[in-house]
């Protein structure tokens, strides 16, 4: 029986059909992704499903008893409240849970009875239920994973990307059955991604997800939903397996268009040669050409983005550092860095958050000045640089009239010129959506048509600061054919793995401190590296220990005074528990029927041949020597 089954689901917005007619089910230990482009309301689904929006026809329906969680893409929290306090009130039967089995067990030591017992029964199994037993532990754990340290700081004054790294260490922290994650790996850095990774393949949670991260796609999940043109098609399998079984579908739809097509031209052929006035033509026939001529006109055009712009010329001299210093009070962000930029570089830029990433592309553009050297930038160069803060805008203003800020007219790279609406076509917005006003798009058209702002600019050093969050995986391909082809420098701070592996020729390793390392090679090279380099360093601290280990081994000979006190005390001490053990078993095999007191005798009995154990094998150990 399914967790969750979604039945004739619609959703529209006003004439828009964002969906419909969707029926799936989410069955327990499913790892499931909804792959679509954006603007298809893949967002409008997720909250459809947690009922935090409404459908226009049909329902979800979640199984009796399952709980469920959400980490939205942009978290809206309580902002007058302190982190602590937000946890209190978003984990509140979780934390009423573990109060009232607080107090039934002090109801029940001050006054045993009955109705107490089952009271305590009761609590013990909701605790068992949530996993109450070990939430504190938990809550310390996750949220220092997630560098949440200080729970009196004000949810007012955490950025977005704080904001979102609580938002989903409270979704992990309540152990739902059901996990819906709209967008879950935006703002985590590289080594979060993996540790959330490895967290989800080891739960037993079950997941439906809206992601562009294609690692994340291809580690984590084991079914993927494609939402194309209205119709929804399963993938049991991976992100690997998707794109295989896409392309297979896709070419047997193209042959089956063309060879429709050519028997559409012999059909009309067939229909013009036969007299009209005479009433021998298949009425059979005529509606197998009206079902063919339907399937020669099924093949959809997507609209696609085309990234086409005219890179400026660049010089000898691009961009040069020398000793660079750069800190904020204690944190060091450079510490004395040396680098000359070379024409054509493709460098990827990793670290931790708040090692100082932003900062140093800030003060390559010039944003933010260093505290000592020198940074050169050539005549020639110039900057194309995307941002996470992204567009600064007034929310009722046209698309188009953003662009036109920049200019009315555009040069491609083949010498050829567009108008403002036409460079908009280009990145689909068409003409209806570039009179929209700018608040009216979705996250992943907002990026986007930043991104239009910034190679506008006909830029030959591209900067991009995390440019894959909120973009669908058709941009996504798009954006990198693009850059496989800039000719340009181009450095990239991102998370997403796959984008970096794609476009990187080496690595600048934000390591803390100001310690900015430069690795040759690709972000899966870096982590076989690192990978290689801690095996290293366990077997060289093995090899240590052990020989610290024989050392002490060989020196030692005999007990100290202290150690033949201790050995002669467990001796006695054993002889007692023996004894205790002894007496207990009688009593157990005795006949007696009073519960308590047997639960009392049966837990001590544990208690003992446990110290046995313990007693017993350091008693062993000290014997050596004695």
């Amino acid at each position: 029986m399914n967790y969750v089954s979604v039945e004739n689901l619609e959703k529209n917005l006003g004439e828009r059909i964002l969906f419909a007619d969707l029926n799936f089910g989410l069955s327990k230990g499913d790892k499931m992704a909804l792959v679509a482009n954006n603007g298809t309301g893949k967002s409008s689904l997720l909250k459809i499903m947690t009922g935090k929006d409404q459908p226009s026809a049909g329902k979800v329906v979640f199984r009796n008893g399952i709980r469920f969680g959400f980490l939205e893409q942009e978290p809206d929290f309580n902002e007058s409240v302190s982190i602590s306090e937000l946890i209190r009130t978003a984990n509140s039967e979780m934390l009423e849970i573990i109060s009232n089995y607080h107090n039934v067990l002090e109801n029940q030591a001050e006054n045993y009875s009955s109705q107490d017992q089952k009271a305590l029964d009761d609590a013990m199994g909701k605790m068992d239920e949530f996993g109450a037993w070990d939430y504190e532990r938990r809550l310390n754990e996750i949220l220092t994973k997630f560098e949440i340290e200080d729970q009196t700081q004000q949810v007012a004054t955490l950025s977005g990307g704080q904001k979102k790294r609580l938002a989903l260490a409270l979704a992990l922290l309540d152990e739902p059955d059901v996990l819906i994650l709209d967008e879950p790996t935006n703002h985590l850095d590289v080594g979060m991604i993996e540790w959330l990774e490895q967290y989800l393949n080891r739960s037993g949670l079950t997941l439906f997800m809206v992601t562009h991260d294609r690692y994340f796609l291809e580690n984590v999940c084991n079914v993927i939903l494609e939402l194309h043109h209205g119709k929804l098609y399963t993938h049991h399998g991976n992100y690997s397996f998707f794109l295989q079984k896409r392309a297979e579908r896709e070419e047997v739809n193209r042959i089956e268009v063309e060879k429709a097509g050519k028997k559409v031209k012999t059909e009309i052929d067939w229909i013009r040669r036969m007299p009209k006035a005479r009433g021998t033509k298949s009425k059979a026939r005529i509606q197998r050409f009206h079902d063919t001529e339907a399937i020669s006109k099924s093949g959809h055009k997507d609209q696609e983005l085309k990234l086409q712009v005219k890179m400026s010329r660049v010089g000898g001299k691009i961009l040069e550092l020398k000793k660079v210093y750069k800190s904020y009070d204690d944190l060091k962000i450079i510490k004395g860095f040396d680098y000359t930029f070379k024409n054509g570089e493709r460098i990827g830029i990793v670290g931790p958050n708040g090692v100082g990433k932003s900062t140093f592309l800030n003060m390559l553009c010039g944003l933010e000045q260093p505290d000592s050297g020198k940074i050169n930038t050539g005549d020639t160069v110039v900057f194309g640089y995307y941002n996470q803060q992204g567009l600064a805008f007034e929310p009722d203003m046209k698309v188009i009239d953003i662009l036109r800020e920049y200019a009315e007219v555009i040069e491609l790279g083949d010498g050829s010129k567009l108008t403002a609406s036409q460079f908009l076509n280009h990145f689909m917005f068409p003409p209806k959506m570039q009179h929209n006003p700018v608040s009216k798009l979705s996250g992943g058209e907002k990026r986007r048509l930043h991104l239009m702002t910034v190679l506008i600019k006909n830029p030959n050093f591209l900067i991009l600061d995390e440019p894959t969050n909120d973009l669908d995986l058709l941009t996504l391909n798009k954006l990198e054919d693009f850059l496989l082809q800039f000719g340009g420098c181009l450095i990239i701070v991102s998370h997403d793995r796959y984008f970096m592996d794609t476009l990187v020729d080496h690595l600048f390793i934000f390591k803390g401190q100001g310690e900015i390392k430069d690795f040759n090679g690709s972000y899966q090279d870096y982590q076989a590296y690192m990978e290689a380099e801690a095996e290293v360093k366990v077997e060289v601290e093995e090899k240590v220990d052990w020989k610290k280990d024989q050392k002490k081994e060989d020196v030692k000979t005999k007990l100290t005074f202290k150690e033949r006190f201790e050995f002669e005390e467990l001796g006695t001490e054993i002889e007692g528990l023996e004894a205790e053990k002894k007496e207990i078993e009688v009593f157990m095999s005795s006949g007696e029927t009073d519960y308590n007191l047997l639960q009392e005798k049966a837990q001590r009995l544990e208690t003992v041949i446990q110290e046995l154990d313990d007693k017993g094998m350091r008693w062993l150990e000290l014997s050596e020597y004695d």
